[in-house]
């Protein structure tokens, strides 16, 4: 499959440049310094500011899907959704937070006393991309949220699946980003939350 993925050197979008990389797909790598994008096969490191429309218009045709990877508050949903329209790519899938998660019915994790203030800005900025999605009728999107804990960690290919509500077990909420990339690409490879948030966890 030809995907492009913006924000590839990043530390989820180069996990999920790998992952994408060992199953064999074609990768149109994209960040603003393409120098910073690891050598895989498959992986065409692409340098794109995001913000140039039309460049990125250009860059995003062809391809079968495109993935976001960017921090929320470095960048516009409304200039993503637009451009990825605009490219005539059907499937848009994003990297989301775990701020927007339900930590209890109507309670957001973003909202909990103990959710450290530093982050807040991010986490709303990752809701309101959520709510543009949600209101998106075009598009056929993903938005895959990370447990509490988003860390490096190991490549172990066993984790839960939920959707609106925060995963914990008895060690916590946590995903390592190699993890989170092995159920990132196989809800490319098998769609199962078309135009859904799901969230993954240990």
């Amino acid at each position: 499959m030809k995907i492009a993925l913006m924000g590839a050197s990043g530390n989820v979008g180069s996990r999920i440049a790998a992952e994408l990389s060992s199953r064999g797909h074609q990768i149109t790598a994209i960040a603003r310094n393409a120098g910073k994008i690891a050598a895989l096969p498959g992986v065409t490191p692409t340098a794109v500011d995001i913000a140039d429309t039309g460049v990125l218009v250009a860059t995003l045709k062809g391809h079968a899907a495109v993935i976001s990877s960017i921090h929320f508050t470095a960048s516009d949903p409304d200039h993503l959704i637009t451009a990825v329209k605009a490219a005539g790519v059907p499937r848009y899938l994003v990297v989301g937070g775990a701020g927007s998660l339900q930590v209890a019915p109507g309670k957001l994790l973003v909202d909990s006393p103990e959710f450290p203030d530093m982050y807040r800005p991010e986490a709303r900025a990752g809701g309101v991309f959520l709510e543009k999605l949600r209101a998106e009728k075009q598009l056929d999107w993903t938005f895959l949220s990370p447990s509490a804990l988003f860390v490096a960690g190991d490549r172990t290919g066993t984790f839960r699946l939920g959707k609106d509500d925060l995963l914990v077990n008895d060690k916590g909420s946590s995903i390592s980003f190699e993890d989170f990339a092995i159920a990132f690409v196989n809800e490319i490879e098998t769609p199962k939350h078309s135009r859904q948030r799901f969230t993954v966890g240990y």
